[in-house]
């Protein structure tokens, strides 16, 4: 591998000749070899908007030439395509406050954006320094809690609404299809008194309808930014409209109303507004495994189980018992709501860990966040295809389990009393009768009266 000399404050360092990062980076590469978990590239891109539009402001406040100020936008432009993946080495498990990425940021920006310019015609004093021009204004400690915000917002915004949405729109759609197909419920894994498919399936979707309401409202909290808080949060080496116009030029690249922190000694310190916004996804997580769960349990058998419903099958389910099927998409969106519950209990206590002026615990923060959200919105999307669209009733079994249940004697309480029922329904069951047979046994009531009101279709409030 060829290599060139780059060189710091601290000296030279040898740096893979194609990569476009710098010494910094590259000691951090050396020094932080832990994991195999990279910087979220969602961040990176998140970097891009932070820097194209400092670049903007500080050549719109006079700090900026307009040579250099273009560079920086091409390469962030670049980044922002997907076009320069490959030279965001880091991992999460470096600086607290994630100087190292941001400078790996700047280095490649600086660097790629140097090439630009040298073919574009510029001269020799058109040259970007990392800390000097894209680094410009602003601090690890703010530009990284920036970054946060703005990777956590477009992600929860583009990618986990949509898929929410989506598996919403489609348990309607069950909920509507199954409305008056009555079917015994169900408390403490026991029989209880019949609702219908739909009812039961409209409570899965009304999770989902406030998990969206839930999620939508904290992500708001996400749209304040801490740039121009700089060092410590009192924006030494930085304009006072600096914050105010990096947070409206951010709005307009993204689509999104960003707004400066009104404190900013806060948005260092403090991710509270991450770990609400995880919190709303992690009651999302906790609906998803009971969603899940009741998915799987319904459909259990298909000759043994409770066989209400069938989900497709999608691959073979076992490797030595033929015909198997498994509910799968069900049992990995399970694994992927604990996952979310643990990165919930990490996001919580790295953010407990604000000493001082600055939070250290930052990329392991938004590390979690992202990979909840990634899992989260990829897991939604696959079982909404390859389950719940696919969701079928059983109307027989459904039939069968509703004749059979002994808590239609419910229907009874209001007519002959609450010990009278239960006495037909113990009678019924011991002698493995029906509850018929057990009430006219008793003589409680007539053939008639029971018919009249021991129906299950009346005992659903459509």
């Amino acid at each position: 591998m060829k290599f060139r000399t780059e060189k710091d404050t601290m000296g030279e360092v040898q740096v893979p000749y194609d990569k476009y990062w710098g010494a910094q980076t590259e000691r951090s590469r050396n020094n932080f070899k832990i994991g195999n978990e990279r910087m979220p590239i969602e961040l990176i891109q998140a970097f891009a908007y932070v820097k194209q539009a400092s670049a903007r402001v500080n050549h719109e406040l006079g700090d900026l030439s307009q040579a250099k100020m273009k560079a920086i936008v091409k390469v962030c432009g670049e980044i922002l395509e997907g076009a320069l993946d490959d030279h965001f080495p880091l991992v999460v498990w470096q600086t607290g406050s994630g100087t190292q990425s941001n400078m790996n940021v700047n280095e490649v920006i600086a660097n790629k954006g140097n090439e630009w310019l040298r073919e574009n015609g510029g001269n020799e004093e058109e040259i970007l320094h990392p800390n000097d021009d894209v680094n410009k204004a602003q601090s690890s400690n703010d530009s990284f809690p920036a970054a946060m915000h703005i990777a956590a917002y477009l992600a929860v915004a583009d990618v986990l609404l949509p898929s929410i949405s989506a598996l919403r729109d489609t348990l309607l759609e069950k909920e509507q299809e199954f409305m008056h197909i009555v079917k015994i419920g169900r408390t403490h894994l026991q029989d209880a008194t019949p609702l219908t498919l739909g009812q039961e399936i409209s409570g899965w979707r009304t999770m989902l309808d406030k998990n969206l309401q839930m999620i939508e409202e904290s992500s708001k909290h996400l749209k304040s930014l801490a740039l121009g808080g700089t060092a410590v949060g009192t924006g030494i080496n930085t304009k006072p409209a600096f914050g105010h116009m990096a947070a409206e030029q951010i709005s307009k690249d993204t689509g999104h109303s960003f707004h400066t922190s009104p404190n900013k000694f806060h948005a260092l310190t403090s991710h509270d507004e991450i770990v609400h916004v995880h919190g709303a996804m992690k009651a999302l997580a906790a609906d998803l495994m009971k969603i899940a769960n009741d998915v799987r349990w319904l459909a259990s058998g298909p000759r043994s189980g409770i066989g209400e419903l069938s989900i497709p099958a999608n691959e073979p389910g076992s490797s030595i018992m033929p015909g198997k099927v498994n509910p799968t998409q069900c049992e990995a969106l399970t694994m992927i709501s604990v996952q979310v519950f643990g990165n919930d209990s990490t996001i919580a206590f790295a953010a407990s860990q604000g000493n001082f002026e600055l939070n250290v615990f930052k990329p392991v923060i938004i590390y979690n966040f992202l990979q909840s959200v990634k899992l989260l919105s990829e897991g939604i999307q696959s079982f909404n295809e390859h389950t719940a669209k696919g969701i079928m009733a059983n109307t027989e079994k459904i039939k069968e389990n509703v004749e059979r249940s002994l808590m239609l004697v419910t229907s009874l309480n209001p007519h002959i009393g609450y010990e009278k029922a239960a006495e037909i329904a113990k009678l019924a069951f011991s002698e493995h009768t029906t509850l018929k047979e057990a009430a006219l046994k008793l003589g409680y009531l007539t053939p008639d009266e029971f018919d009249k009101w021991v129906n299950p279709e009346n005992m659903v409030n459509l």
